[in-house]
């Protein structure tokens, strides 16, 4: 059976909760439940099919990955991409994106799964915290609320996670720590 999956960083506790409540109380006031399918996160790799028998090939894939220098992940303040998703804006880093370019190509050569951020978009680091079901009018008052909230943490990565879709939402399957 094929299975949905994406590779991410998951930031700790207490930042992890405290996320969460943002993403709940822009639920609650705006009546928009698409980003509490997901954990808080940082994708690294796109949701992609695989067949469910082959996870083992995955997981295998993704545990043979080497990268082998935690690093500092800087989220800092709210922003945007119009007219559909408001999210915690994560500071671009050098390591972050080496970490996310080498998983990307280690995942392709591996096991051929290519990821969107191959083609013009590029890669974007940031937690969403609403989007999806958002309508325009939902997205300018939840912009207007967040777009001059000061929001400033960070974390030290040294792992990635495997997420699966169940049902509608997406569950931390696997954690990869770093060879250190």
């Amino acid at each position: 059976m094929i299975q949905k999956y994406f590779i991410a960083i998951i930031p700790p506790e207490p930042l992890y909760s405290d996320i969460n409540e943002i993403k709940q109380s822009i639920s609650n006031k705006y009546l928009c439940y698409g980003a509490l399918q997901s954990p808080p996160h940082i994708t690294l790799h796109l949701p992609f099919n695989w067949q469910e028998e082959n996870e083992s090939k995955l997981i295998e894939c993704l545990q043979n990955f080497k990268f082998n220098i935690s690093f500092n992940v800087n989220a800092s303040n709210f922003s945007c991409f119009k007219p559909r998703v408001v999210f915690i804006n994560i500071k671009q880093d050098n390591l972050l994106s080496l970490f996310q370019k080498n998983l990307i190509f280690h995942v392709k050569k591996s096991i051929n799964i290519f990821n969107q951020y191959d083609d013009k978009r590029g890669f974007h680091p940031h937690i969403t915290v609403a989007f999806r079901d958002l309508k325009r009018q939902k997205f300018d008052c939840i912009w207007e609320e967040y777009k001059d909230k000061i929001f400033d943490e960070s974390f030290i990565c040294n792992q990635m996670i495997l997420l699966k879709k169940e049902k509608l939402n997406w569950k931390i399957y696997k954690e990869f720590n770093f060879n250190l």
